[in-house]
């Protein structure tokens, strides 16, 4: 008989002297899991507020990288081990019962408090002062929506949406269906070198399509690449930036967005593409349908939740736009956004509660949107 069997055998036993033992409690391991668990969270927290209020204790950075590391996974592994322990100190029936949702727990309570709590204080405070000492009711939504530049913002805001996400959807689509045309190392090179800006952040892409844009004056070496193509055929060069004209300086820095995101919906796009059963298309081919008939009618109609997706993915990308705007404009000559108005409130002009009102009118524009993904997605899955 081997130690594992001879182990269940006495478990056995002992349940069969006594029928009440699987709904009695184990007091010790209850007690030890929350002294655990409260230690746990003690000393993380005074560790990652050290980190924060005496940095030099620890003398460089690097080493304060190491410990958050070390104490994130290793406080994170014991505090579960802690409450695993209190929750099999439970009666069984309870345990099991409870411990699916004990586990969800502490992930619940770190999305409250890094994501619920500021949620309501960032409303609380939009009807707060300026320095959020006392409340004045609506003044900050009434001051806002009868400020010319927020209106403005918003303008730019509903072009960027209407423009920036279709065109980045079209794009990764059409693409996609080019790239799938090639050989394998011909749609892997066309692949990577299309990706590639995504790997670039919206600041660095930023900076490089300012030398795109940049001016000199004339007589003087363009060094802008558009400038210097202008004037290579005969012409001044310009302001492109200043130029607001049929609104021209913001559709140029849509066109930084629309470089970074194309990737981004090529690659899912590609994916979906490939998804597509080819007995379908062979059938469209077989019944006569021509290659174009063959993108709108079978393709495009089997990819639909994935356009979707994206769609919204950029879209909500697009509303929250911000670091193109500042680095290249900051917002001048009719460039601003609901984003960069916000910033500029709340660090350049020290208006909280002005600041924090604009926010809450992105946070309701953006329900909508959010609502709509996750139903598409839950209807997505119910589908499959």
């Amino acid at each position: 008989m081997t130690a594992d069997t001879s182990t269940a055998s006495r478990s056995q036993l002992r349940s069969q002297d006594d029928p009440d033992a699987p709904l009695r409690a184990n007091p010790l391991r209850i007690v030890l899991g929350l002294v655990g668990m409260v230690l746990v969270v003690w000393a993380l927290a005074n560790l990652f507020l050290a980190f924060g209020y005496y940095p030099q204790w620890f003398g460089n950075k690097f080493i304060i990288g190491v410990l958050a590391i070390v104490g994130g996974v290793g406080g994170a592994a014991l505090l579960f081990y802690f409450l695993n322990m209190f929750v099999e100190g439970l009666p069984r029936r309870l345990s099991e019962g409870l411990i699916p949702y004990a586990f969800l727990l502490p992930g619940l309570l770190l999305v409250a408090l890094m994501l619920i709590y500021p949620t309501f204080q960032t409303i609380n405070y939009s009807f707060a002062n300026a320095d959020s000492t006392a409340y004045v009711g609506l003044q900050n939504y009434r001051t806002i929506f009868g400020d010319s530049e927020f209106w403005s913002s918003i303008v730019n805001n509903v072009l960027w949406l209407l423009i920036v996400p279709a065109i980045v959807v079209s794009f990764g689509v059409v693409v996609a269906v080019l790239a799938d045309k090639l050989s394998a190392m011909g749609e892997k090179v066309a692949k990577s070198l299309i990706f590639l800006p995504m790997a670039i952040s919206f600041v660095g892409a930023s900076a490089i399509w300012g030398l795109v844009y940049a001016y000199n004056n004339p007589g003087q070496a363009q060094t802008g690449l558009l400038n210097a193509i202008v004037v290579g055929l005969g012409g001044d060069p310009q302001t492109w930036l200043a130029i607001d004209t049929a609104k021209l300086n913001s559709i140029l820095l849509m066109v930084i967005l629309i470089w970074l995101q194309v990737g981004f919906s090529m690659v899912l796009l590609s994916s979906a593409i490939k998804g597509v059963p080819e007995d379908t298309l062979e059938a469209a081919r077989i019944d006569g349908a021509g290659e174009f008939q063959i993108f709108w009618q079978v393709i495009i109609p089997q990819i639909r939740g994935t356009i979707i997706t994206v769609f919204v993915t950029v879209f909500i990308t697009v509303l929250k736009v911000f670091d193109i705007v500042y680095v290249t404009t900051n917002g001048a000559y009719g460039t601003n956004v609901i984003a960069n108005l916000f910033f500029n409130k709340l660090f350049a002009a020290s208006e909280a509660g002005q600041a924090t009102a604009i926010v809450v009118v992105l946070l309701i524009a953006v329900i909508p949107l959010i609502w709509y993904q996750i139903k598409h997605f839950r209807d997505e899955e119910a589908g499959r």
